[in-house]
């Protein structure tokens, strides 16, 4: 069998057994892809580029060690690695001055209803509040916009890129995630301390 007729799980074992060709087939068979999704994120192709090729040193570092453990499973594991490079691209941005978007946080006063300071509060009792098992309990899209929120401190804005929807979308979700966690809150006689 040649090896552009075998399935990943085969290139993989005979990457990790030592043969090098394997690789560059199994990147060859599915860069178009990755690069596309990373590319849909950033539409820059320098950064794009960036992120791709660290993508590939995370994926040959993890194959190398021996610790991939997704068999058949190839394409997605390798496309969370570049959603997470993709995030960990927007975390350093925010770091630079003059990104933060002005306004951010009156919109976000807007729709949090009749509790401006429920995002100040969320933060500073979690320590105090188990939240984790409330965001648990959220759905998946309210529940990742929430910890992209709150504790990655990204933007409406990036969340929306990331997330592939509209900034109405992602303020949607987080809006009706705080309200979720507000019903629970109360459900369970659990006291936000100001």
């Amino acid at each position: 069998m040649g090896y552009l007729n075998m399935p990943d799980s085969s290139l993989i074992q005979q990457y990790i057994g030592g043969d090098e060709k394997s690789l560059e087939v199994l990147i060859l068979r599915h860069q178009s892809k990755i690069y596309g999704f990373i590319y849909s994120k950033l539409g820059d192709r320098d950064t794009t580029e960036d992120v791709f090729q660290e993508t590939f040193i995370k994926v040959i570092h993890t194959l190398k060690t021996k610790k991939y453990n997704e068999e058949g499973k190839f394409l997605p594991w390798v496309t969370r690695i570049a959603h997470n490079l993709v995030i960990d691209h927007f975390r350093k941005i925010k770091k630079m001055p003059m990104q933060r978007e002005h306004g951010e946080f009156s919109i976000f006063s807007l729709i949090t209803d009749s509790n401006p300071n429920m995002e100040h509060q969320m933060i500073s009792v979690q320590k105090e509040l188990d939240l984790k098992n409330l965001i648990d309990e959220l759905p998946d899209d309210q529940k990742e916009v929430l910890i992209m929120r709150i504790y990655q401190d990204l933007s409406f804005k990036e969340i929306a890129v990331i997330t592939d929807v509209s900034i109405n979308t992602a303020l949607g979700r987080m809006r009706y995630a705080l309200m979720n966690i507000r019903k629970m809150i109360e459900q369970r006689k659990l006291v936000l301390h100001d």
